[in-house]
């Protein structure tokens, strides 16, 4: 990262204002739980709002510049994105009001678990025997009219490949009958990929982040792509459909780029 970093105290007083900006989201979590016992009616309105409006604000503490090609699709919809990072939660979380599908062990994570829960994820749990639970979950959110994004790779990636889409993760649109909006995500730092950004392998939450600060300015491409017809369309025509819009946003041929390793670990 020589030349790509920033000084040390820089880094620091980043940490701090991250540190911070997490407790004034423990703050507004209390604040929904509150909402919740007084005016449980008026509570997803209203923990959507606090949401959207905090992690605007905590892109702004991070070294991220962001980039929106198209718009969300007006209405419910199912967001089908590629997955890079746990940044994809933040940056996608602050462009619209949307919910979350989550594995069910981030529930238990300190501090961010309880954020989670709080801005409306869904936990699933990943093992044999579940697919039905988690469509009729996921059905549940999107029939209550509120938008969802699913990552259907399953997995992240570094950034150089997109991998194949599950089509039983998208099932639940066509059941609701609500469109699928594809998303397209992209780190670029210098005109290339950068390798910060990516969340991969055995990386750590809190190490991840430290490298993070220590960058500087990482340019973020968002790309709401054409909606598809959930109607017209089986899980897996849907599931192929939005991996070939992802792929030629993000410039991918076949998937990944056939130039360079197939997962580059983030420079420490």
């Amino acid at each position: 990262m020589t030349g790509r970093s920033v000084s040390t105290p820089r880094r620091v007083v980043r940490l701090i204002a991250v540190i911070g900006w997490i407790g004034c989201g423990l703050l507004l979590v209390c604040w929904v739980q509150l909402m919740q016992w007084l005016q449980p009616a008026r509570v997803d309105r209203q923990r959507q709002k606090l949401t959207r409006w905090w992690m605007r604000n905590l892109i702004r503490i991070l070294p991220l510049q962001i980039c929106v090609t198209g718009a969300p699709v007006s209405g419910t919809a199912l967001w089908v994105s590629n997955h890079v990072s746990w940044l994809d939660i933040v940056v996608l979380g602050a462009q619209a009001p949307v919910h979350f599908l989550s594995k069910a062990e981030v529930r238990n994570w300190p501090v961010i678990g309880w954020l989670a829960s709080a801005a409306g994820t869904c936990f699933i749990q990943r093992g044999q025997g579940t697919s039905s639970t988690i469509q009729d979950q996921l059905s549940g959110i999107l029939a209550a009219d509120r938008s969802l994004v699913i990552f259907a790779e399953g997995t992240t990636t570094a950034g150089d490949r997109v991998r194949t889409f599950h089509g039983r993760l998208l099932a639940a649109a066509i059941e609701s009958q609500v469109p699928t909006q594809p998303v397209a995500v992209a780190y670029r730092q210098a005109g290339a990929r950068d390798t910060v950004a990516p969340f991969i392998d055995d990386d750590e939450f809190s190490q991840h982040l430290w490298r993070l600060l220590g960058s500087r300015d990482i340019n973020v491409d968002i790309h709401f792509l054409p909606v598809l017809d959930s109607t017209s369309l089986n899980r897996n025509q849907l599931a192929r459909s939005a991996h070939a819009s992802v792929c030629q946003a993000l410039e991918l041929e076949g998937g990944k780029i056939e130039s360079e390793a197939a997962e580059v670990k983030a420079a420490a």
